[in-house]
Order: structure tokens, then C-alpha cells, then sequence
């Protein structure tokens, strides 16, 4: 099961890469936004099931950063797609 799991994941990280790299720079800040919403989804997420584990242990810390690695990925969308936006404004 581990080894289909980790064969999925790499084959998932090749096609995404290929794919990201075949977008023209015209499509990129509409696709980060698509990407920052999804991103919101994955937080709210990772808080209701961090919310919702009564055990302190193991699986508490991975919600946490699970919550800590959306929040960043949000962030950091939204900064990217305001300095692309800027960049296309005139002066």
C-alpha cells in the first residue's frame, strides 16, 4: 500500500511540474488565484481537523502543521499574485 501510495505521489509531482512549466506568464496570476482558493479550502480544512482530534499526541502535531504549511501557501500565493498584478499596471 506505502509503495502505490509514494508512486502516486512521485508520478503527481512529474505531471505537475510539466504542467506548470507548459503555462504562458500571461495565464499565471489567474491560475494563482484559482490556486490561492484552493488553498483556502485546504486551511479551513486542516483547522476543522485540528479541531476536532481529542488525542494530544502525533496526530494533533501534523494537523498543526498541516494549518501552518496552508497558511504559509495562502500567504504567499496572495503576495505573489499582487506583485504580478503590479507588474502589469501602468505607471
Amino acid at each position: 500500500m506505502l509503495v502505490m501510495l509514494l508512486t502516486v505521489f512521485i508520478l503527481a509531482i512529474f505531471v505537475g511540474f510539466e504542467v506548470i512549466t507548459k503555462v504562458p506568464p500571461t495565464l499565471h496570476t489567474p491560475l494563482m488565484s484559482g490556486s490561492n482558493a484552493i488553498s483556502g479550502i485546504t486551511l479551513i480544512g486542516a483547522l476543522v481537523l485540528a479541531g476536532q482530534i481529542d488525542n494530544p499526541d502525533l496526530a494533533r502535531i501534523v494537523a498543526m502543521i498541516a494549518v501552518i504549511f496552508a497558511t504559509i501557501n495562502v500567504v504567499g500565493g496572495f503576495l505573489v499574485t499582487d506583485r504580478m498584478l503590479k507588474m502589469f499596471q501602468r505607471k
